[in-house]
């Protein structure tokens, strides 16, 4: 029983096994390297005249036809030449035209029947699909279609080293062409910009985008502030540490221990309860504070300013940073700040016009 085939079953055509006279669509491996016939060569050149020949007879009738050219002759004061083409060769032209539609159905079914004899595509049904453009050319209404086809005719005359355009023209043509299409993509870019200021004018839109976005990202927050919490703060509080700033507070608190132990009048009552060696009990006791009080001091920065309770220290602190709470007027007028920052350096940077450049000046 013959079983429905399944979609890996068809092998997508690469452009190489693919006609020249398409619109390349996919595939990039288009090999230049092939051979083209001569035949095939004086084939292209007499469609691209004739095409040439097609295309002008439509843009001259039809302007020949329009209300514009019946303005421009009236301005003119020639009015008589304009009438007797409208009644006298528009019908000629008009009728050719049908006769060079004709002709690219003509061609059109030919090539097809060709491609179904030689197995050109998979399926004998691909080739109106492939040369969409030329099948869209043979209707009246969209004989512009035609162009295209002239378009890849040059194309690949031009490939094949036979200047049909001078460069010079192809050059200004790809100049205007990157114009407009940057134009066109700085008007849409800014009118973007506008929406999202404006969006993020409405308070209640503001908070929300605000709250959403952080709540998305408050693992990347916690982990970019411990980065730079590692790698920023942790050197300069343990430099602080071995800059004598552990052992300077060291001796501060060895002190403040020895200053309290002497201004504590109860040790000095009991010790002058033991005749002659009080004093020197006393001194002894003083000076034993002090040195604990160095050494607990000691103790507790090395352990404080270690590289495990530096990190867990740090890890807290970017933990409690990435959970801030983003309904605080402070945080949201801080957000809104960097992010019209943000926008004005965009939109300087895209109302550039980038093709001003005296580099890429068509000179």
């Amino acid at each position: 029983m013959r079983q429905t085939p399944d979609l890996d079953d068809f092998k997508l055509p690469q452009q190489h096994e693919l006609p020249d006279d398409v619109i390349p669509i996919y595939g990039t491996d288009k090999d230049e390297t092939r051979e083209v016939s001569t035949a095939k060569l004086a084939y292209d050149i007499l469609m691209l005249i004739l095409l040439v020949i097609d295309l002008t007879l439509i843009a001259v009738d039809n302007i020949l036809m329009s209300e514009f050219a019946g303005s421009i002759v009236s301005y003119l004061g020639a009015p008589d030449a304009l009438s007797t083409y409208q009644n006298t060769y528009h019908l000629s032209v008009a009728t050719v035209a049908g006769f060079f539609t004709i002709f690219w159905v003509a061609d059109l079914s030919i090539r097809w029947l060709i491609a179904i004899k030689k197995r050109t595509y998979y399926r004998w049904f691909f080739f109106p699909f492939v040369h969409w453009y030329e099948v869209l050319g043979c209707f009246p209404a969209l004989r512009a279609f035609r162009l295209l086809r002239a378009v890849v005719i040059i194309k690949r005359l031009h490939s094949l080293g036979i200047q049909v355009i001078p460069e010079q023209w192809l050059k200004s043509a790809r100049f205007y062409y990157h114009i407009l299409l940057e134009e066109l993509s700085d008007r849409v870019i800014l009118t973007a910009i506008d929406n999202f200021r404006a969006q993020l004018s409405h308070h209640q839109n503001h908070g929300e985008l605000l709250h959403r976005t952080v709540s998305q990202n408050r693992h990347e927050i916690e982990t970019a502030l411990l980065t730079m919490l590692r790698t920023e703060l942790t050197p300069r509080l343990q430099a602080a540490l071995l800059a004598e700033q552990g052992a300077k507070l060291s001796a501060d608190i060895g002190r403040a221990v020895e200053k309290a132990l002497i201004d504590t009048p109860e040790l000095r009552k009991y010790l002058k309860l033991i005749p002659i060696a009080g004093g020197m009990i006393e001194s002894q006791i003083t000076n034993v504070g002090k040195h604990i009080g160095e050494n607990v001091t000691t103790a507790i920065n090395a352990h404080l300013f270690n590289d495990e309770t530096l990190d867990g220290l740090m890890q807290s602190v970017a933990h409690g940073v990435a959970q801030i709470d983003t309904s605080r007027p402070e945080v949201q007028i801080l957000v809104t700040d960097i992010v019209e920052d943000v926008l004005i350096a965009f939109e300087q940077q895209v109302k550039e016009q980038q093709w001003k450049h005296a580099q890429q000046l068509p000179l």
